[in-house]
């Protein structure tokens, strides 16, 4: 879509500005600029503030790296939680998707992606050395492997549980009810419910 000599520029920035939103093209960015453009002053100033937040007061939890408006983030903090079960994710969306299912009453650990030698991501890139020391100094019963189910996702799991040193430890893993490659964000919250209630043992 070429805006030269055509229109504002102003609304040209607006559009290019939206595009790069993942699955966001040009089309779809004239509209979210032009839906603004019909909106209230104040209404745009909230929406701007509060995207400027995000980057800005937005933290991750100092313990299992999800999202938080604080140092610790508010599962981490909940005493009605399983302090001994940690559910290894990939990324913050596999946070989201599980609590969805209301199924899962333990805490987390967000690594921040999985080990992948062709994207160059190693172990060293993902918070393994935090979820190693939450293992060694609290007092963890099991290790719930939830990561993709994928070549690097097999990897990172090995690669972990090589690294989980107490024996007392249960390693288990999802259910296969969510098919191979698939990521638990897309996958449906009865399915991804069940591959948690019915996880199996994870064998090293």
């Amino acid at each position: 879509m070429n805006f030269e000599g055509k229109s504002s520029k102003i609304l040209e920035e607006a559009v290019n500005q939206f595009s790069i939103l993942p699955g966001i093209g040009k089309k779809t960015a004239l509209r979210f600029s032009l839906f603004l453009l019909k909106k209230e002053i104040t209404d745009i100033q909230n929406f701007t503030e509060t995207i400027l937040k995000l980057k800005t007061d937005l933290k991750f939890c100092k313990i299992c790296h999800n999202i938080s408006d604080e140092e610790i983030c508010p599962i981490c903090k909940d005493n009605k939680r399983n302090k001994q079960i940690i559910c290894v994710v990939e990324n913050i969306n596999d946070v989201l998707a599980i609590e969805s299912t209301m199924q899962y009453k333990g805490l987390y650990h967000v690594l921040g992606g999985i080990i992948s030698p062709m994207d160059g991501i190693s172990p060293s890139d993902l918070n393994i050395s935090s979820l190693i020391a939450r293992i060694d100094n609290e007092k963890i019963s099991e290790i719930i492997f939830a990561l993709p189910t994928t070549m690097e996702g097999d990897t990172t799991n090995y690669y972990i549980s090589r690294k989980i040193l107490n024996p007392n430890i249960t390693l288990t893993i999802l259910a296969r009810g969510i098919a191979v490659g698939n990521e638990l964000q897309y996958t449906d919250e009865i399915t991804l419910g069940q591959s948690i209630l019915y996880r199996k043992p994870f064998a090293k």
